[in-house]
């Protein structure tokens, strides 16, 4: 499955930073993660953490799936509202995820001064604001629901919104103080190279072929005929587990994202916040590193690549069109314009854990807006499954749910 367009941004702006061989030998290891991307690098340092000899193998060069063309974004709020995902799970499980996309956010900055990152995370507040009439009444629904769980948020009149972001016509919404954002694809390469000091093998354009169920280990074929036996499996491979997995569990869609020019003077009353708003599809943007405007949205249902990445124009175009309604005044110079992939979970939730017909193994699969911060409960979850311990999200995350 083609992930992504041509040109994401990240790819470009990083270029190879790093390659790996393929595999040319027959392996053993305690954990086989499949998948290179920003998941994949995550578990992979948890699973070395915890003292487990690992190896790592994705079909492509690594992050050149979904991770390079994600915007980075990094939310504790979840694509379901906190007070409509209380009503389809209820309350304890629900307000229980919300806390655990906050907590990854503080883990990520942890991690990151760990490793030394140059991946340029930094803290944002987030403006969820409404971007029609009708859609307050709920959007202060949520406001409560918030605050009535603990979390740090304020609500802004329009007039408010204007003072402090510079941005018109919205009806006004939540600021949360907890957020922020990073370059996933180059700190998922940190990632890899710390962990490579410490013992993960990674083996890139390797591709799983087959795997065979013993009890106690599974055997991997992969394309150059050779096999990897492992004690455990973890599937970290994202939307492309549509093709492993033939239940209905997510859908497909494409997102579409543009970066301007770098002019750092545009940008300073939201260089410091992560927008988005109550539009479906949402729009949302934020600023990078070295001074652009990154602003996504228009998302459609995933049909084929080539579908995709001939919608391009147009949703550069409408895209524009919605940041005019917001910063009127402001001329918008495209630099990069990519599509990607992503996955709609019917509660907004990823599914992490065991699947009854793969035999010692386990999915981190995260998705929707929040993958990379469910990507990092999925660290504390996949380290209690090793164990033989249950988390207390598993039966939110878990599959036929």
């Amino acid at each position: 499955m083609d992930l992504k367009s041509n040109k994401p941004f990240w790819l470009l702006k990083n270029g190879l930073t790093a390659s790996y061989p393929s595999l040319k030998s027959n392996k053993n290891c305690d954990v086989l993660i499949i998948g290179g991307g920003i998941t994949g690098s995550l578990i992979a340092h948890q699973m070395v953490s915890d003292g487990y000899k690992t190896i790592l193998i994705d079909k492509r060069e690594l992050c050149n799936g979904s991770t390079s063309a994600t915007t980075s974004m990094l939310q504790y709020e979840i694509d379901v509202p906190l007070f409509e995902l209380e009503e389809l799970i209820g309350k304890e499980g629900a307000i229980e995820s919300y806390k655990a996309c906050s907590d990854a956010i503080d883990t990520l900055e942890k991690l990151s001064k760990q490793i030394r990152s140059d991946a340029g995370f930094k803290r944002k507040k987030s403006l969820y604001f409404a971007s029609k009439k009708k859609d307050v009444s709920w959007l202060k629904d949520e406001y409560t629901a918030r605050k009535n769980a603990g979390f740090n948020v304020k609500w802004l009149e329009a007039d408010q919104i204007v003072e402090n972001f510079g941005l018109e016509n919205t009806y006004g919404g939540i600021v949360s103080r907890q957020g922020a954002s990073i370059d996933a694809f180059k700190f998922a390469h940190e990632l890899f190279k710390h962990n490579v000091r410490k013992g993960l093998e990674i083996f890139d354009k390797t591709e799983m072929i087959k795997v065979e169920y013993h009890k106690g280990f599974n055997l991997v074929t992969v394309d150059s005929g050779f096999q990897i036996k492992a004690k455990k499996v973890i599937y970290c491979t994202g939307y492309e587990s549509k093709n492993l997995l033939k239940e209905n569990f997510v859908n497909l869609k494409s997102t579409f994202a543009i970066v301007s020019e770098i002019d750092d003077n545009k940008f300073k009353n939201i260089s410091s916040t992560l927008v988005w708003n109550t539009d479906d599809p949402y729009i949302y943007m934020r600023t990078t590193d070295d001074g652009r405007l990154l602003i996504g949205g228009g998302d459609e249902d995933f049909s084929d690549a080539g579908k995709r990445d001939s919608l391009l124009d147009k949703k550069e175009k409408d895209i524009l069109k919605n940041l005019k309604k917001i910063k009127p005044g402001y001329h918008f110079y495209t630099d990069f314009v990519w599509a990607g992939t992503f996955g709609e979970t019917k509660d907004g939730l990823p599914y992490i854990g065991e699947h009854k017909k793969f035999k010692n193994s386990y999915f981190v699969l995260g998705f929707g807006g929040n993958g990379i911060t469910f990507s990092v409960t999925g660290m504390e979850m996949a380290s209690q499954f090793m164990k033989n311990k249950k988390h207390v999200l598993s039966e939110y995350f878990q599959f036929g749910r």
